[in-house]
């Protein structure tokens, strides 16, 4: 965002160098990533001179070229060979002598002494848009001739310099997106600090109602998705170019003028943070504003020229026929005011940020005034900006208020209320700032004490302030602007030594991972984000517990999972269409769930655990000259998921195994320990789940509750013993079992029998 110095003085009576400036917005939290030096006309118009034409003769040697000789003030006038059909003698010029650099856009020359069909030129007589005055080229600039040769271009013209801050806002910092809430909060950090400075806002009290001739009827039929909204007619105006200062203004911040009404609605954008359009009156059909939703897939054709397909969501502005603006993110290309528009509605409104960012995303635009909307504006200001720019218009364009000001508001939204104790303040800053102190940093920071006590204090928040309404917050607010470099470092450190025998979690991951890479898997990294359709009809993991987002960025992207197996899947679609069809690849990641019975409003009703999902797919040992291809099985997995937990130092004899009874497998197991705390699923994925994916591989899937393992992993001791005397001897025993019986129940048998002989795994 881009911030005028000599914009923002015209609020804040400061008078500091912008390093310092720049400075202190860092410190308080607007961070600021750049500053440079701008000027109303590139180059500033150094170099150039006014004036006199003394003499004005044919080229000898050219039809086209007049052979000229201009005074600009000094002892010898210039000889000058210009090429301009209207230079004549007598008249008052501007003059680039030699050294001047002139700028075209991006390019630039430098006017050198030279000679031009034979004759001698120190300098260029210009026209104005060679020294970015204006577009016109049919001739040379002529100037009134009340001006005296030798003055300096740049203050004939009034060029104008600026310091332009480039400020990196946050998304957090709504209240700092314009010129007023920068000077805002750097007029709080300066008073609290004891500086004698003064906020102003720019006076509206002239604003006055002329007449009734031009009224609308406005309709506000979603009342959620648009609180507050206002509105005034202006009749009788001029739509023209912006005089030079407004221009100057839009330019330092790199804004394009328009014309004047748009211009205006434009400055008042980036002077109150309250973003405004004028609809041209005539182009009102039934003279109404009805601001509602349209059908889905009704075509609209924005200021762009794009025709653009509306959701039903999408808040539009609309006459008593169709619609005329996207509300709170671009206009229609229809109702815009126009060089002949003689009467306008000005609109001023507050639209809720969560309808405004996802209409913004949906239609892929990005706009000043959505960039506002969506992250929360202050319904306060609304009515203020309205009048601001209708006495702009007026002052610029001309005409008449025309109608009473429309401003409906049924529900007002309050001030944040927040309880803040005197020593939590303490407790989290670290320093006792005292009392007097606190208050008057909440005072600069245009917080209302409302009740005040021995134990804390009760504040009254505006409601532009969206990122303070906690008790945190507001500490975090009396911290930025006290400063963070006025804490002290202290001398001692307070500090407990604590032992615990719990495993580093990254640490322990990266044992495991590293283990996997080496039995050739890959590691993968999948979006959180996940579509709820993959869980419809789901058993283990149902519909009803996906988390959804209030604000997703597409449909496909709008709850968040709850199981790896879905993203595994779709990595490994994806790398099957790539004929990569022999896949080892595992993740580490966080899964998420829904209590649809929890208490609402509360965090009981949410859950996530750390898993880690193992994949197996395709060929386990590929064709070579010492070996035949085998593809992958059921004791594959089992190996890798038994390999994980050994290298865990997690013992069989804690552990309980069973037949695993959801809809993700059609044959697997699950592992939990003896007193019940669950560690893992495996087995073959289900052929059904398979489809979701057009997956027709055969994939087997291991899923760890990787919170779990730590804390089983993490009570566990390594015991070292005595080499043993003599080697191990393995027996290989073919036993013919019903179907029923699991491998589980054998392995426990024959634990059973003889704990002390049996070491090993059996494998099948």
């Amino acid at each position: 965002m881009q911030i005028s110095y000599n914009w923002l003085k015209n609020y804040l009576n400061i008078d500091m160098e912008t390093s310092k400036v720049s400075e202190i917005l860092t410190a308080i939290g607007l961070e600021v990533g750049g500053i440079e030096e701008v000027q109303s006309i590139k180059g500033g118009l150094e170099g150039l001179v006014i004036g006199e034409v003394l003499s004005c003769e044919k080229h000898p040697n050219a039809d086209k070229l007049s052979k000229t000789t201009v005074s600009i003030g000094k002892d010898e006038p210039l000889p000058i060979v210009c090429g301009a059909p209207n230079v004549a003698a007598g008249q008052k010029v501007v003059v680039a002598t030699v050294g001047t650099v002139l700028y075209d856009g991006d390019e630039s020359f430098t006017i050198k002494k030279g000679k031009i069909r034979g004759e001698v030129s120190l300098g260029m007589i210009c026209a104005e848009d060679e020294i970015g005055l204006g577009s016109s080229h049919d001739g040379i600039m002529v100037l009134p001739q009340d001006v005296a040769a030798g003055t300096l271009a740049k203050d004939y013209f009034n060029i104008e310099t600026d310091t332009v801050i480039e400020i990196d806002l946050t998304p957090n910092r709504a209240d700092g997106a314009s010129h007023y809430g920068v000077a805002r909060d750097l007029a709080a950090y300066l008073k609290a600090n004891g500086e004698d400075v003064k906020l102003t806002l720019p006076s509206v009290e002239n604003f006055s109602v002329h007449n009734q001739d031009f009224t609308i009827d406005v309709t506000v039929e979603n009342q959620e998705a648009c609180p507050r909204y206002a509105g005034v007619t202006i009749s009788g105006v001029e739509v023209k170019d912006s005089p030079e200062w407004l221009k100057n203004k839009l330019t330092s911040i790199g804004l394009s003028s328009i014309n004047n009404v748009v211009d205006i609605t434009n400055y008042v954008l980036h002077e109150l943070g309250q973003p405004l359009h004028a609809f041209d009156g005539d182009k009102i059909k039934g003279n109404k504003i009805i601001v509602k939703t349209l059908p889905e897939k009704r075509k609209f054709t924005t200021l762009d020229d794009v025709e653009r397909e509306l959701s039903d969501q999408d808040l539009m502005i609309c006459n008593a026929e169709e619609g005329m603006c996207i509300a709170g993110v671009f206009g229609g290309a229809e109702s815009g005011v126009q060089t002949t528009t003689t009467k306008i509605f000005l609109e001023s409104a507050y639209f809720n940020p969560v309808f405004v960012r996802k209409t913004a995303k949906r239609h892929a635009l990005n706009t000043d005034a959505s960039f506002r909307f969506e992250r929360g504006i202050d319904p306060n200001m609304t009515v203020f900006a309205l009048k601001r720019a209708a006495l702009l218009i007026q002052e610029l364009a001309g005409g008449n208020i025309s109608s009473d000001i429309v401003d409906l508001y049924p529900n007002p939204i309050k001030n944040f209320e927040v309880s803040v104790s005197w020593k939590n303040i303490d407790r989290l800053i670290g320093k006792k700032l005292g009392t007097e102190k606190i208050k008057s940093i909440v005072a600069a920071l245009d917080m209302k004490i409302t009740h005040e006590s021995e134990e804390g204090m009760l504040l009254s928040i505006p409601p532009y302030r969206v990122d303070v309404q906690r008790e945190v917050d507001v500490i975090e607010d009396i911290l930025r602007i006290y400063g963070y470099n006025n804490i002290e470092i202290p001398n001692e450190v307070h500090s407990t030594l604590v032992y615990s025998n719990k495993p580093d979690d990254h640490q322990v991951k990266n044992i495991i991972a590293n283990q996997l890479v080496a039995q050739g898997f890959n590691e993968i990294m999948c979006n959180s984000l996940t579509k709820p359709s993959f869980y419809e009809k789901q058993e283990r993991y149902p519909e009803k517990n996906v988390v959804a987002l209030f604000n997703p960025l597409s449909n496909d992207l709008s709850g968040m999972r709850q199981s790896l197996v879905m993203g595994g899947l779709e990595s490994i679609v994806h790398n099957i269409n790539r004929k990569n069809s022999d896949l080892k690849i595992f993740e580490f990641g966080n899964c998420y769930y829904l209590n649809p019975t929890g208490e609402k409003g509360t965090l009981e009703k949410y859950n996530e655990e750390h898993h880690l999902g193992i994949f197996l797919s395709g060929k386990m040992i590929a064709a070579n000259w010492n070996a035949q291809e085998r593809e992958v099985s059921f004791a594959d997995m089992r190996a890798v998921v038994d390999q994980v937990m050994r290298r865990l130092n997690i013992p069989e004899s804690m552990l309980d195994e069973k037949e695993v009874s959801n809809d993700i497998f059609t044959e697997g197991i699950t592992i939990s320990t003896k007193n019940k705390i669950h560690l893992v699923d495996y087995g073959i994925v289900s052929p059904e789940l398979g489809k979701n994916f057009a997956l027709k591989n055969t994939v087997y899937f291991a899923e760890f509750n990787w919170n779990n393992l730590l804390k089983v992993a993490g009570k566990q001791s390594l015991i070292y013993k005595e080499i043993p005397k003599y080697p191990e001897v393995s027996r290989d025993l073919a036993l013919l079992v019903d179907k029923k019986i699991t491998f589980g129940q054998i392995k426990e048998i024959a634990q059973k029998t003889e704990k002390k002989l049996t070491k090993k795994h059996f494998s099948i």
